[in-house]
């Protein structure tokens, strides 16, 4: 009896002694606020743009922008921002409004329509510059492995200089 009581106050002693460290999250910031913060700090920005009825949308929230090295990496190169599709608020930008634009029981953020050049998937992952202009939008679900090679190349601008497969092929190899 006293060994199944002295168990009972030594594993939740064990259990939560040294916990495991919690996995920093994205410091996502709305569109707006990366623009402002670009001024004085310039970098790049990295924009998921998603709609909440995206499947593979919430895939990659949960499994590629909670990767360790990711988050890192996203939060130290890039301004991050969570572009909803079809969110209902305007957004300012270069002295144009955008705005949500019914159709049917959706409709489309102008902003997000702009960005991916009128070719609406989701989820997709655009890429602008420190002068916020557009470099590449990668539609479709990425996963972490392709993900750190793609914001590697986007924030260190070697796709000024350098053709991706030039790039990945140099990244296999210095793994």
């Amino acid at each position: 009896m006293k060994s199944f009581l002295l168990s009972l106050l030594v594993i939740p002693t064990l259990l939560f002694a040294n916990p495991e460290p919690k996995v920093k999250s994205i410091k996502w910031i709305s569109f707006e606020k990366a623009i402002e913060l670009n001024k004085t700090n310039p970098k790049p920005i990295l924009i998921d743009v998603y709609t909440d009825w995206c499947t593979w949308c919430h895939k990659m929230d949960a499994s590629t922008y909670s990767e360790e090295v990711i988050v890192n990496y996203v939060n130290d190169h890039f301004y991050a921002v969570k572009l909803n599709a079809e969110q209902k608020e305007d957004i300012t930008y270069n002295g144009h409004t955008f705005k949500f634009v019914a159709n049917g029981r959706r409709g489309t953020h102008q902003l997000a329509a702009s960005l991916l050049n009128g070719k609406l998937s989701f989820p997709s992952t655009v890429f602008l510059n420190k002068n916020q202009e557009l470099v590449e939008v990668i539609p479709g679900y990425l996963q972490a492995p392709m993900m750190e090679k793609i914001i590697t190349y986007m924030s260190e601008g070697i796709y000024i200089n350098k053709e991706w497969a030039d790039f990945e092929k140099e990244f296999k190899s210095n793994l």
